[in-house]
Order: C-alpha cells, then structure tokens, then sequence
C-alpha cells in the first residue's frame, strides 16, 4: 500500500501547556480530512513520539476547521523553566509529527498527487 507523509497534506503548529505539548494538525484540503481522522490516530501519534511522550496522547477533532488537536501529556519533561531538554516549549514537535507516514489507497494518492 502507498504512503505520504503528513507533510505533504497537512500543516501543523504546537507549543507548551506547562509539562504537556500541544500540536495543531490541519488538512491542507477538506478533501484530506477523512484520511488524517482515519490514520493520524491518538495512538499512532504516541507511538510515534515514542518515549518523548510520557503519558497519554489525546485527540481532539474540529471537523469544521478540517483539524485535529493532540495533547501530549507529559511530554516536556516539566515544561519551560524546569527542563532540561533542547525544545523546553515543543515547539519542533509539528515538525516532527510532519515526518510521520500513513498509508494511503490508490485513489487517495492519485487524489494527493493531484
């Protein structure tokens, strides 16, 4: 089965909310929605930020905006002024969840390549 990354169909932004980052995903067409709801799963999103992610992964949807929220709990080991990580806010996390790869049918590849 083809794949894309999420780059390739979605935008996204994230921040801190304390010890916990949030990531904003954002289809890039109405037409991608579908398929990020159906792939970009919250337990997709916490296997793939592994052990950066210490707590549970939640998925919020907002199908009138063509977007999805995700809460990382636990994911910034403290947050801002407590951590000792490189990203203190996480704000490289929607760069990272860009990266990821979902798979995808004929029909939606052809969609995507357009």
């Amino acid at each position: 089965m083809p794949s894309v990354r999420l780059i390739d169909i979605a935008h996204a932004r994230s921040g801190d909310k304390g010890s916990h980052a949030n990531i904003g995903l954002i289809a890039k067409q109405a037409e991608y929605y579908e398929l990020l709801k159906r792939e970009v799963t919250a337990e997709r999103v916490a296997d793939h930020f592994g052990e950066l992610c210490e707590g549970e992964v939640s998925r919020y949807e907002l199908p009138n905006l063509n977007s999805f929220n995700f809460l990382l709990r636990e994911a910034l080991d403290g947050g801002g002024t407590v951590t000792l990580r490189i990203d203190a806010q996480g704000k490289t996390y929607s760069a990272a969840l860009l990266r990821m790869t979902i798979e995808v049918t004929d029909q939606e590849l052809a969609l995507i390549a357009g």
